[in-house]
């Protein structure tokens, strides 16, 4: 979706706005998801975008499988990134909140709170309760969400080869050994699609220090903050792929809208056109300030000190960007 407003956000040409039409009649659209979607708010609108660990279409012959497998090992859907994406209606930068996949919150229908990753096995709308139910009514965060967009393994990979790859600095060797993710020399390498999924997956994230390899302490939320610096890079290398050769626009704007689900509601060119601008420069981008604890034998994230001015930000009660921990 991001990649599609990029487009958009920078090229009005006759044949691109053609191809675009045409592939919009190709995204998948999840029905039965206006009755949970919030009404519309007079300062901002929200997007909840979601990474689905789903296996399907996955193919036993492609080089990272053996990581992600199939829907052999592992049947069904979870969400393994979950995001709120702010539009200003009066105009400015969009920003993007990142939610950890460990975040305790409480889930409509189950009678005891659990991690945030867990409410999307129970369907979309669940998860999108999850994030916007008021906080009166028994919710954890109260964030509207007007639209649901949600992108899978295989469409994030596609997506990243249609942009030529993601290129992603570090200085040192890196690896992920869970993933599959590995950098064999410090320095600034163009990752394609299958080593850019792993690199956004990684929870077990390393670094090569003093002859000996360096785990990650920050966990998810080390995650987190690669994950939305690869989107912002990816964003501009959209941009600028797109702006050198206006006719690759097609082969970003095929990848992009064959890779999502979204709510039948959510018009996509009208969406990007309002995001012209707000996309074109980058994203500003947040995370929530959260405390570890253990409850029940889980280690989770509750939300910390300073929750409130992200809400009032997010849900456009304010207009001041909240300040990341």
């Amino acid at each position: 979706m991001l990649m599609l407003m990029a487009v958009v956000a920078v090229t009005g040409a006759a044949g691109v706005i053609v191809t675009a039409n045409r592939q919009v009649d190709r995204i998948n659209r999840i029905e039965g998801l206006d009755a949970v979607l919030s009404a519309p708010n007079a300062n901002v609108e929200n997007f909840l975008l979601v990474g689905s660990d789903s296996r399907e279409g996955a193919d036993p012959s492609d080089p990272d499988f053996g990581g992600i497998g199939g829907t052999g090992d592992v049947s069904g859907n979870r969400s393994d990134t979950i995001m709120v994406l702010r539009r200003d209606l009066d105009g400015g930068p969009a920003s993007l909140l990142s939610l950890p996949r460990d975040l305790w919150v409480n889930i409509p229908g189950r009678d005891n709170p659990s991690r945030i990753n867990a409410a999307y096995q129970d369907g979309p709308a669940t998860l999108i309760q999850t994030v916007s139910m008021p906080v009166d009514q028994g919710g954890s965060l109260g964030i509207p969400i007007h639209h649901y967009v949600e992108i899978d393994f295989q469409g994030f990979k596609e997506l990243v080869d249609s942009i030529g790859g993601v290129e992603v600095c570090s200085w040192t060797a890196a690896r992920d050994t869970h993933t599959g993710f590995f950098l064999e020399t410090p320095g600034c390498h163009v990752l394609g699609g299958v080593q850019a999924l792993a690199y956004a997956r990684s929870r077990y994230y390393e670094t090569y220090v003093n002859d000996e390899w360096v785990p990650d302490p920050t966990s998810d939320l080390g995650r987190i903050k690669r994950q939305q610096q690869f989107i912002n890079t990816a964003l501009q290398g959209a941009i600028a792929k797109v702006k050198s050769n206006p006719l690759k626009a097609g082969d970003v704007l095929v990848s992009s809208t064959g890779a999502l689900r979204l709510d039948s509601g959510l018009d996509v060119l009208d969406a990007a056109g309002a995001m012209r601008e707000a996309v074109a420069d980058g994203l500003q981008t947040f995370s929530p300030p959260v405390v570890g604890k253990t409850i029940n034998g889980n280690a989770v994230l509750l939300l910390g000190d300073g929750w409130q001015a992200f809400h009032d930000y997010f849900s456009g009660a304010s207009d001041t960007p909240p300040v990341s921990a």
